[in-house]
């Protein structure tokens, strides 16, 4: 075990864990002997589809609902680690965005995210402390056309991430943010881009879109699991309300 990676006789909660990069943190931790994983998402069946050797407990809901958390917190005797994941993409400038389009992507990728953070801060302050990473985006960083919801909501939980990590230091509980460049995760599949994609494929049209980073390419989920990993991990013991860019040198 490399040093700094020993997750045993530790819990996880994980949220967006069906697929993408909530999917390959479990799969992560899974490999570095985490006993537990606490695992929502709103795609039920994805999340049977996982196959983890840890003991699993999975939750089909939606990190909005305020319900769902108040009563998971009350069943939360023990959390070590916690990956604020969940999160959906939309399009349009903001001239155009429809109000109700903007609330949806604000109450998963913020309002879930508080949830989900608050949920995991008073379940750590229970016991001695723990790490907790919250997904960000380049786009919260640099402001990219076209997905101004989306960017909004991630420089936002980014923020927090900071503010949460300045309030619980002293409770032994690290927080970070990681802010992701493109990932070839199931976000791309949305309708703006089904045309693409039955015209040239969507490994085409993903490979095409990766170019226009210096690194060439976009990342996969499990590069992504890795820079999340070691947040998580004892070997960034030192490392708290931080942001750390994995874009490919996107921002450069």
């Amino acid at each position: 075990m490399t040093e700094g990676y020993d997750f045993a006789s530790r819990t996880a909660l994980i949220t967006g864990a069906a697929s993408g990069i909530g999917a390959a943190c479990a799969r992560w931790l899974d490999r570095q002997g985490i006993e537990r994983l606490i695992l929502i998402d709103r795609d039920g069946e994805g999340l049977g589809k996982l196959a983890l050797s840890c003991d699993v407990e999975t939750h089909e809901a939606d990190v909005a609902d305020e319900r769902f958390w108040q009563g998971l917190e009350t069943r939360l005797d023990r959390l070590d680690h916690a990956v604020v994941n969940a999160g959906v993409g939309t399009g349009g400038t903001i001239a155009e965005l429809d109000f109700a389009e903007w609330r949806q992507v604000m109450a998963i990728n913020l309002d879930g995210a508080f949830l989900t953070l608050r949920t995991a801060l008073n379940a750590m302050r229970k016991g001695s402390g723990g790490s907790v990473v919250v997904t960000a985006s380049v786009t919260g960083l640099k402001p990219v056309p076209g997905i101004g919801a989306y960017g909004v909501s991630k420089a936002a939980v980014a923020h927090m991430a900071r503010i949460a990590a300045a309030e619980n230091a002293a409770h032994g509980i690290r927080v970070n943010a990681i802010a992701p460049g493109g990932v070839d995760t199931a976000i791309w599949n949305s309708p703006d881009l089904q045309a693409q994609f039955a015209q040239h494929g969507r490994e085409a049209v993903i490979a095409q879109m990766g170019k226009t980073t210096p690194r060439g390419r976009f990342a996969t989920a499990d590069e992504l699991a890795r820079d999340i990993g070691y947040l998580l991990s004892d070997a960034s013991a030192n490392v708290t309300g931080t942001v750390l860019t994995s874009d490919g040198g996107y921002t450069l």
